[in-house]
């Protein structure tokens, strides 16, 4: 699969990602209706542009790495596998943006304490099927990774059940998965 970095400053930036099942990056398609609605409809317009990005479960880190590519101010991959650590790493490299950028080897049910501002922009894409997410929020909420009012991007399977506190915006499906957008209360 080719994976590239859909627009802004990165755009055609070629991205490495591990072989086999382990990890499995946003389809472009996906990543492009996403990014359309954060950078379009009312409730996202501005806020990927100069925002603090958390991107966990990173795997290749491919959310994090477009928003950065369209303005993001910094972005936060934690990634827990080894492979996916590696191609992230040489994601990072190869766009050349370690200075705005730090790789957090770490599971997002137990995060290290958060240095530096909380993310007002988050992206969420764990394993589908384990019930990952609200567990994953409450632990980098308690962890000051999640700031107030910050925008959650959630990625599951398409027929996941998906409850959280907050505001649910917008909701999209693409064959196997759907991305659900939230505001954090």
């Amino acid at each position: 699969m080719s994976l590239k970095i859909i627009a802004g400053s990165l755009r055609g930036r070629t991205l490495v990602a591990p072989s086999g099942a382990g990890t499995r990056p946003t389809a472009q398609r996906m990543r492009q209706a996403l990014f359309d609605m954060l950078m379009h409809a009312s409730w996202g317009e501005g806020r990927v542009v100069g925002a603090n990005v958390l991107d966990a479960y990173a795997g290749t880190g491919a959310l994090g790495l477009e928003a950065l590519s369209r303005g993001a101010a910094t972005a936060v991959f934690i990634e827990t596998e080894r492979h996916a650590l590696a191609a992230l790493r040489a994601n990072v490299a190869a766009c050349r943006i370690e200075a705005v950028s730090r790789v957090v080897p770490g599971d997002a049910l137990r995060p290290p304490r958060a240095v530096g501002p909380a993310s007002d922009l988050v992206f969420l894409d764990p394993p589908y099927g384990q019930e990952l997410v609200p567990r994953a929020v409450a632990a980098l909420q308690a962890s000051g990774w999640i700031a107030a009012g910050a925008l959650l991007v959630v990625e599951t399977a398409r027929d996941e059940a998906l409850a959280l506190a907050g505001e649910k915006l917008a909701e999209r499906a693409h064959g196997a998965a759907s991305v659900t957008v939230w505001r954090v209360a």
